[in-house]
């Protein structure tokens, strides 16, 4: 039983990894690409810089909600495996 229980935790802490590894991927990604755009419409006209600002925070507000769940599941994942 204790074998089983082993390999259980040890699947958790993949899963946790994989989950915080893969779900911080796209995020970084996305933030690059919001990061780079706004640095390009900024470049091309300046005079909007204001509200390419307000713009791009919030994008990058919403992006990085993702991240955060990702990593609440692994939290979840080691904390329920060590019950």
């Amino acid at each position: 039983m204790d074998d089983i229980v082993g390999w259980a935790r040890a699947a958790a802490y993949m899963g946790a990894a994989i989950a915080i590894g893969l779900g911080t991927l796209g995020p970084a990604l996305g933030q690059g690409m919001v990061g780079a755009k706004a640095c390009e419409s900024i470049g091309r006209n300046p005079e909007s810089a204001g509200q390419v600002r307000t713009a791009m925070v919030f994008s990058l507000v919403a992006i990085e909600t993702l991240a955060i769940y990702a990593l609440l599941i692994a939290g979840a994942l080691i904390l329920f495996s060590a019950r």
